[in-house]
């Protein structure tokens, strides 16, 4: 794999918007629980990264893209605009790599950026939930600390429920 990197995007052109509609259908069609079921059709992902795009702009989401010579190959979202009793905190979202980038470290680098991302907003601690034991691993290595798990909380892609786990992470 070539090189890649990791940048804060504030305004969604076309070829990242289109990229980035790619890397959800690959994630949904091998079997992330990421909000969508399979088969998601192009339209449906456009019009999601679309309404982020909108949170992106007013300064409410802030959004990391990895991107190589290919295109995007995963990102992460920072959901910064909470309520007013908790203005120190941040959730982390869509956390996606693209099947082709996974095992490379994209994941990790992504996480390390969205940290110094919520930093820089000033925010003290981040909060997440998945279901997938992958990225359970990756929390756990970058210092995530685990809450609990939350038992048939949403259907998997192709069906079937499945569990999400709760993690929360102290920023210094």
């Amino acid at each position: 794999m070539s090189h890649y990197t990791i940048s804060r995007v504030d305004r969604l052109d076309e070829a990242r918007l289109h990229g980035l509609v790619d890397v959800l259908i690959d994630c949904v069609a091998c079997g992330a629980s990421v909000s969508f079921m399979h088969p998601l059709s192009r339209a449906k992902a456009t019009a999601f990264w679309s309404r982020v795009a909108d949170d992106v702009e007013s300064g409410a989401r802030a959004l990391l893209v990895a991107e190589d010579d290919g295109g995007v190959i995963g990102t992460v979202q920072l959901v910064l605009d909470q309520p007013e009793n908790q203005p120190h905190r941040a959730d982390l979202s869509k956390m996606l790599v693209h099947r082709r980038a996974r095992r490379l470290g994209v994941g990790a680098a992504l996480m390390r950026a969205a940290e110094d991302a919520a930093r820089t907003a000033g925010k003290t601690l981040l909060v997440l939930d998945t279901a997938s034991d992958d990225a359970e691993r990756l929390y756990a290595r970058a210092g995530w600390t685990l809450v609990g798990a939350i038992p048939d909380y949403a259907l998997l892609p192709h069906g079937g429920l499945c569990a999400t786990s709760v993690y929360y992470r102290k920023l210094a």
